[in-house]
């Protein structure tokens, strides 16, 4: 993409599009930066509705444009004088003609006739009044030139000012100046009445809008300046206009230099390759003093209004055709657009674009593109908007301060696109790839996570295991008791239903703690916790889901009782400590599962709370690493396949929950424990019976008194460690 704009750069190729929206952010820069402010060093006589209601219709008669002439010079003193309009074909209006050709017919034969007629002819000559009065100052006509696109682009009518340049000026080199293929000008005695005549012609985008003018348009080789030109070279005292090229990097000019600037007098008319000047807007319109012509004519006008000043006469009435369309206004004054350059060269802040500048274009399209299309893919969403709205700002202010600070035009429509483009791209590449990882996560986690979880590890894919490794982690395991049993007094239907029923909230509860279903083993659930989410707390979720999984059990039962199914129990073993996670499996079968002698171990656990009379146990680290319950330690177990023993304990109630009850009886019982290892048995037998007689149910208690039993017969020995061996899993 970033190739493609870069191209676009170096003029290898046209995109329309990007030409129509530069062109835009043009006409805002424009419309943004506008001074507002009105020049007093020029006025606008304008022929407008009021003009045409007061005189006559328009055309007026040369009469009249000779009075307002008069007036400008006579009485109000300007310093020159420049008509937006041309005068092509020869005033009829005095009826002079008619009365001529009277004179050779019908009145040949009267003396008299003749006599009056040369004592009026010189009044009646309007074209003559107009040309004596343009001889009392300085006057600039302006003329029209067609170009190819334009209709009657073959006209040719009269013959055409002198050009100020030639080829010969621009010793050979080639010159892209606006090409004329017609034109029409002015009466040749009223032509030769003006000190200068200067093209009208403006240059049209493709969009209709007026932005720049020609400052010369080329006709079978020879050069014509604009109307604002001709006016600015007599304000200027300027009798020539001089090309200044660009230089290459050895600051020489060669045959393939472009001009780049007019110089007239000291002042230098900044212009494109095609010798076009960028008009400088200073508003939406009238920044300029318009006065009425019929105003004028009449003198109802101070004349410090006037005296000194530049006069264009133009035309604001919309009938006459004379409004265009401008980056400020669609309805322009063209005859202010002349007066907007005309204070644009006196003030030298022509705006431009050098075309050797062309790399600083190139060199930003180059500079963001590489630096988006290496930073964005690494980027979230966040910082990446952040990032881009922080280029797109840096470069259009970088941007308006080449174009307030020092006149420069810049290009800045490709630079927005492309990095808007390459952060839209990033975006949606971003939200596909998303998108795919979900139902990637889907597919695999589906099955042992809620969806809520796997949004969470989608949305931060760090924090889950993408691979086997070894992690610190909690895993439960609980199986129904006499199952077998259970099983072969229902029916089949009868046993899916009621799987179905005791497993459903069993999973929803492993899922509510943030734990993961690792499998279903006939009737025995595997979980675990800290994988493939991370969980700090996964110890503390695995306890408090196990607990939960048994009061749930409750509601289970009461269906159950209602249909006529037997009772179930349940016996929970939680374990913590480092295991392997991941994918394991072989090349036909795969599944996440987890491995490890503490997975072995939580195993053993849920088969020895049997044993104790108990429906959970927990191991020793998980015990330590949730603190706020208040735990029953069962007993120091060397559980079979394992040598080094283990405490395995039941926990209770939380600290702040456990009743006074409940605490003493934890008080005798673990001064109970203490005489056992002490082999102190009449001691801790005559709690345990105690506590039996007390909780007749609590069928650890007999384990104890059994157990010290047969320590009376068979004594484990003087070095004994308290430790009670398992054969059995």
């Amino acid at each position: 993409m970033t190739i493609a704009f870069l191209g676009y750069s170096r003029g290898t190729y046209e995109w329309a599009f990007l030409e129509q929206l530069e062109n835009k952010l043009y006409d805002l820069k424009v419309v943004l930066t506008v001074s507002g402010e009105n020049d007093d060093r020029i006025v606008i006589i304008d022929i407008d509705e009021k003009s045409l209601a007061e005189v006559e219709r328009w055309p007026w008669g040369r009469d009249k444009m000779a009075l307002l002439v008069d007036q400008l010079f006579d009485n109000y003193f300007v310093a020159i004088i420049g008509f937006d309009i041309y005068f092509r074909e020869a005033d009829q209006s005095s009826g002079l003609r008619v009365l001529e050709s009277l004179a050779n017919d019908e009145f040949s034969d009267l003396p008299e006739y003749r006599s009056r007629l040369g004592e009026i002819s010189q009044r009646l000559n309007y074209d003559q009044m107009f040309v004596d009065s343009m001889m009392k100052g300085p006057v600039v006509l302006g003329f029209t030139f067609f170009t190819e696109v334009e209709a009657f682009s073959d006209l040719r009518g009269g013959n055409l000012p002198p050009p100020v340049l030639t080829a010969e000026d621009f010793a050979s080199r080639n010159v892209h100046a606006s090409v004329a293929s017609g034109y029409g000008v002015n009466l040749p005695m009223i032509q030769q009445a003006a000190i200068a005549t200067g093209h009208t012609s403006r240059g049209l985008d493709a969009d209709g809008i007026v932005r720049r003018v020609p400052m010369l348009m080329e006709f079978e080789g020879n050069y014509y300046e604009a109307l604002s030109l001709a006016i600015a070279r007599y304000m200027l005292i300027a009798d020539e206009i001089e090309p200044i090229y660009s230089v290459n990097q050895e600051g020489k000019i060669t045959t393939d230099s472009e001009i780049e600037s007019l110089k007239i007098a000291d002042h230098n008319l900044p212009v494109d390759v095609n010798l076009q000047a960028l008009i400088p807007y200073r508003g939406k319109g009238q920044n300029y003093q318009y006065i009425s012509a019929v105003d004028v004519m009449e003198q109802r006008i101070p004349i410090e209004d006037l005296a000194g000043k530049i006069a264009l006469v133009g035309t604001s009435a919309k009938g006459l055709s004379d409004l265009r369309s401008t980056p400020v206004n669609p309805e322009f004054p063209g005859v202010e657009i002349h007066a907007n350059l005309l204070s644009g060269i006196f003030d030298q802040n022509l705006k431009h674009s050098p075309v050797e500048l062309w790399w600083m274009e190139y060199l930003q399209l180059l500079v963001i593109g590489m630096l988006l299309s290496l930073l964005l893919p690494h980027l979230s969403p966040v910082i990446s908007i952040l990032t881009t709205i922080a280029i797109l700002i840096s470069t259009t202010s970088l941007n308006l301060y080449f174009w307030q600070n020092l006149n420069l035009h810049m290009p800045l429509a490709s630079i927005l696109l492309l990095t808007t483009l390459l952060f839209l791209t990033n975006i949606i590449y971003g939200f596909v790839i998303e998108r795919r990882g979900k139902r990637q996560l889907s597919a695999l986690f589906g099955q042992y996570l809620p969806p809520e979880l796997v949004s969470e590890m989608s949305a931060d894919p760090e924090s889950y295991i993408q691979g086997a490794q070894t992690r610190e982690m909690s895993v439960l395991f609980s199986d129904i008791r006499s199952f077998t049993t259970i099983s072969e007094s229902l029916s089949a239907s009868e046993l899916s239903e009621l799987m179905n029923l005791y497993l459903t909230p069993m999973t929803s509860i492993i899922h509510g703690s943030r734990g993961t279903i690792d499998k279903y083993i006939g009737d025995a659930v595997m979980a675990f916790w800290g994988a493939p989410l991370k969980d700090e707390d996964h110890a503390r979720h695995a306890i408090k889901g196990g607990l939960a999984m048994l009061e749930r059990l409750k509601g289970v039962q009461e269906i159950f009782l209602e249909r006529g199914w037997p009772e179930i129990k349940i016996g929970v073993g939680i374990n913590s400590g480092p295991m392997s996670v991941g994918d394991m499996g072989s090349e036909f079968r795969m599944a996440y599962t987890v491995l490890g002698d503490a997975v072995n171990l939580a195993s053993r656990l849920e088969g020895l709370t049997k044993t104790y009379g108990v429906e959970i146990i927990v191991g020793e680290a998980t015990k330590n690493a949730v603190p706020e319950y208040v735990y029953r330690e069962l007993d120091l177990v060397r559980v079979k396949g394992k040598d080094q023993p283990v405490g395995i304990y039941e926990p209770i109630a939380l600290v702040d929950e456990i009743s006074p009850e409940e605490e003493e009886e934890m008080a005798k019982y673990n001064d109970c424990l203490k005489y056992y290892r002490q082999q102190d048995w009449d001691t801790a037998e005559k709690i345990l019976n105690e506590l039996k007689t007390q909780y007749e149910d609590r069928l650890v208690y007999s384990l104890y008194l059994e157990r010290i039993g047969a320590y009376r017969v068979d004594s484990p020995g003087e070095s004994w460690d308290g430790v009670f061996t398992h054969k059995t899993k």
